[in-house]
């Protein structure tokens, strides 16, 4: 006998749907990111780099212990890939203001440049997809995105604001 819950009647929370929708994930995640790879690679760096100057570059003066909160990471991990970024010049750090203990960060000049050039490539990538898709589409897809990620971090989304900040 069929179940006659609402839910199944909504054709894509079906199991195949679901797992469809895990499998896309999971190959737009990789293909996405592979877009600055490349890129990455030929400074010796990897993709935590790339995360550090693109939420930094997005709030100059982040805090350490912020940044160390958006990419879910531990404060010592975090100050391993900061050492690669400040010693190749693409970071600078500085005491806050308030309190001096406090470290805050932000892009140099070539540290911003870099990371505006792996960006523009993610944003031809997303513009042509959205471009694909089309605005009710794009919507759609921001909704579902902002179900996915935890709710505390939803505020960072809102409409006036950009993200990461």
């Amino acid at each position: 006998m069929p179940d006659p819950s609402p839910a199944a009647t909504l054709l894509f929370l079906r199991e195949e749907e679901l797992r469809q929708g895990i499998d896309l994930l999971y190959f737009a995640a990789r293909d996405f990111s592979h877009t600055a790879d490349a890129l990455l690679a030929e400074q010796g760096l990897e993709r935590v780099h790339h995360r550090i100057l693109h939420f930094v570059g997005a709030r100059p003066q982040m805090p350490v212990t912020e940044l160390a909160t958006i990419l879910a990471i531990t404060k010592q991990s975090l100050g391993r890939a900061l050492e690669t970024l400040l010693e190749q010049g693409m970071i600078v750090q500085k005491p806050g203001t308030s309190d001096r203990r406090q470290r805050l960060l932000s892009l140099t000049e070539q540290g911003a440049a870099f990371e505006k050039q792996i960006n523009d490539r993610f944003r031809s990538r997303l513009a042509k997809a959205y471009r694909d898709a089309g605005g009710p589409a794009v919507e759609g897809f921001r909704k579902v995105m902002l179900e996915l990620i935890e709710p505390e971090d939803r505020r960072r989304f809102e409409r006036q604001g950009a993200p990461g900040r």
